[in-house]
């Protein structure tokens, strides 16, 4: 199969998986091992690709980024969502930087752990949809940073592949009191920092090698295809969690850890 394929699909997982909290990191590395895929350049393209879907939330979001932008000279409420994001943002960026080799050298090979890693995590998210606290608070914008600091600490799980980054944001931000909705768009706004800064350092990491002309071509191609596809994909999951809450979300995580170990044992 031609690369540009496999950078397809690579694409089309991203783009599905990045934003609802089934693990797109986990997701990625388990179609790259189904695909047979060998690991460098591969496991560098999977981390370049998400800043496509990224990307999509600021198109998505852009009046109310771009509000909050020109506003943040003297408007305090801007001033305060700009810390948040950057309080929540810190812990796993210090992490991040910490523990970048050990993640990709060691985590990234264990597609047992993944699995394992997405059972667990479905079952948590049935649990904090049914059992959360009542929520206290509606708007993404306006989080204390207590809360903000709490919610990044959270995110720092998701380092492990198959705990999903808004996952991990997610139940945090419920468990502080925070509703659905606003918890789902408040992950989507930390992730622009988040995934901007793996993209700069794996990016610089990786900087020989993606400046390859067929590596730069497959990078587009991926980032293009995850862009596009991510932009129906935070439609669709807001308007499951508004119906619905996190538990379709949830089992989805189950089924697809439960059939991974289960291939896993058959191989």
């Amino acid at each position: 199969m031609a690369d540009w394929i496999y950078a397809i699909i690579l694409g089309i997982v991203e783009g599905l998986t990045e934003f609802i909290p089934v693990s797109s990191t986990g997701m990625l590395l388990l179609t790259k091992k189904a695909l047979g895929l060998p690991d460098g350049f591969w496991d560098t393209f999977t981390v370049l690709i998400q800043l496509g879907a990224i990307l999509a939330v600021v198109v998505l979001y852009f009046g109310r980024l771009w509000s909050v932008v020109i506003r943040l000279p003297y408007d305090a409420r801007a001033q305060k969502f700009a810390l948040s994001v950057i309080v929540a943002f810190i812990p796993a960026a210090i992490a991040g930087l910490l523990l970048h080799d050990i993640i990709k050298q060691v985590l990234f090979e264990s597609e047992k752990m993944i699995c394992i890693a997405l059972i667990l995590g479905g079952i948590v998210l049935l649990l904090i949809d049914r059992f959360a606290p009542y929520p206290t608070r509606q708007d993404p914008l306006a989080l204390p940073l207590g809360t903000s600091l709490i919610i990044g600490l959270f995110q720092c799980l998701a380092l492990m592949p198959g705990v999903s980054r808004s996952g991990a944001t997610i139940v945090g931000s419920m468990l502080m009191g925070v509703e659905k909705r606003a918890a789902a768009e408040f992950s989507f706004f930390l992730a622009i920092p988040v995934m901007a800064g793996a993209f700069v350092v794996d990016g610089w990491k990786s900087r020989h090698d993606i400046m390859n002309a067929g590596h730069a071509g497959l990078i587009a191609v991926g980032f293009v295809v995850s862009f596009l596809v991510a932009l129906g994909v935070i439609r669709a999951m807001l308007t499951i969690v508004t119906r619905r809450g996190y538990a379709p979300f949830g089992w989805l995580r189950i089924a697809i850890g439960g059939i991974g170990l289960a291939l896993l044992m058959v191989r």
